[in-house]
């Protein structure tokens, strides 16, 4: 059975989207089968990996609220072994529909057991919002992953966040797991950025992934061509760092039933200069302290 995964902040614009995209994209290529639920009405993750929201397929809304099959209504992507259940404005009405619902918490969990088994990996990207649509991904899910912006304001709604999710542990899913955390939008030439990075590493330990995410202009571009920045431009530093990250999820949560060739596409497909610019992100705290330039 697949792990179903969570890419959840209340905040926007810290790379949730962005980071389930690519790290999808990654896994993807390296052989995994990779779902990816678009539960936001904007439709980020939608047209990120060039589907159309078309408003007369069935789409999140249908799953939610029409008790649509999610089968009904996976597409296939440009991009082999990655799929994705498509979204449009349409979600946007999707909470006053479910409020009324019995065990609304729960719709979900339910579909997506019909299918866990047909997929190595399920990435839901959730909307910047605490609302139902998010309670119902969290309580699908195995694990939630954090994504984070370096920066200062990105720390004022983590206590909500994590309380959110210690609520839904508590009373809806006992079994949910925070799985990491995602540093987004890195500057490593300011030293705010490397503090935010310690402080966020002292508080998270272990859950912080190795692998920092640099801004990036090719990242920025990528959506309106319709593609992952993984696919659009391998040899960017932002793609560099998702291959990395992506390397990273599969070693701390492996793969089901995925055939891993030379241990992983990754490695073949981003360019060699990928190890050294991921070891300078993982480094970059002590960057400035040594008097090197940043990247």
């Amino acid at each position: 059975m697949g792990s179903i995964y969570s890419f959840f902040n209340q905040k926007g614009g810290v790379g949730k989207t962005t980071s389930a995209i690519n790290v999808a994209a990654v896994l993807a290529q390296s052989g995994c089968k990779v779902l990816l639920v678009d539960l936001d009405s904007q439709g980020n993750a939608t047209s990120g990996v060039g589907i159309e929201k078309n408003e007369n397929e069935s789409t999140a809304y249908q799953l939610l609220v029409e008790n649509s099959e999610v089968s009904d209504c996976v597409k296939e992507t440009a991009v082999g072994n990655l799929f994705v259940v498509p979204s449009n404005a349409h979600l946007s009405g999707a909470e006053m529909h479910l409020i009324n619902l019995e065990k609304r918490e729960f719709i979900l969990r339910e579909k997506l057991k019909k299918i866990s088994n047909d997929y190595d990996y399920i990435f839901l990207d959730c909307p910047p919002s605490l609302g139902l649509v998010s309670i119902n991904a969290l309580t699908a899910s195995s694990y939630i992953i954090i994504p984070l912006q370096c920066e200062y304001y990105a720390l004022e709604g983590l206590g909500q966040l994590l309380n959110t999710y210690q609520l839904v542990k508590t009373n809806l899913s006992a079994s949910l797991e925070l799985g990491g955390v995602i540093l987004t939008m890195a500057d490593i030439r300011t030293k705010l950025t490397q503090q935010v990075i310690e402080e966020v590493k002292n508080y998270f330990k272990e859950k912080v992934f190795s692998t920092v995410i640099p801004r990036s202009v090719k990242l920025s571009e990528a959506p309106s061509f319709g593609k992952p920045a993984v696919t659009y431009d391998p040899s960017s530093r932002g793609s560099q760092a998702y291959f990395a990250l992506g390397k990273e999820f599969i070693e701390r949560f492996g793969s089901v039933g995925a055939s891993l060739k030379n241990e992983s596409a990754a490695e073949t497909t981003a360019p060699a200069s990928i190890y050294s610019e991921t070891n300078v992100a993982r480094e970059q705290v002590s960057t400035e302290q040594a008097g090197q330039t940043p990247l």
